[in-house]
């Protein structure tokens, strides 16, 4: 890993009309507009769902680090993250995420040390920390 701090760049163009264009040195440049909920188009990455799709992110590649560390094995993580966005004191903000994980191990897998695995996961996610609304952890073992 490199010394922090990190620094993040990351551009963002727009015509008076259509799409936002975001990039970032070396990476493919991402169209997002604003979400349904805010009458946009509803068929391209919003800020919204961006935010989202950070916080699922991060949580998954923590798990992997967390699990090597562990030696835990497992065979397949699927998750799904929940942003609520609401009005408090005029304010619009994200006021709840939720991620629900489904951890697929092997049979004879210690569930208890699966289920701390994913536990450490939101623990240590540093997009979790960045957020102040609630968090809630979901979490599904399933032995395969």
């Amino acid at each position: 890993m490199h010394p922090f701090p990190h620094v993040y760049r990351v551009g963002a163009t727009a015509e008076v009309a259509g799409s936002v264009q975001l990039t970032s040195p070396g990476l493919v440049t991402i169209p997002s507009a604003g979400p349904a909920e805010f009458d946009g188009p509803g068929d391209l990455w919003s800020p919204e769902t961006l935010l989202t799709a950070a916080l699922v992110d991060c949580f998954v590649l923590s798990f992997r680090a967390v699990a090597r560390a562990s030696r835990l094995e497992w065979l397949r993580l699927e998750c799904a993250a929940t942003g609520t966005l609401d009005r408090i004191e005029k304010v619009t903000q994200f006021t709840a995420f939720t991620v629900h994980a489904v951890l697929e191990v092997p049979r004879g897998t210690d569930l208890e040390k699966a289920r701390k695995a994913l536990e450490k996961s939101e623990q240590v996610c540093l997009i979790s920390h960045s957020l102040k609304g609630s968090k809630h952890l979901e979490i599904e073992i399933r032995e395969r």
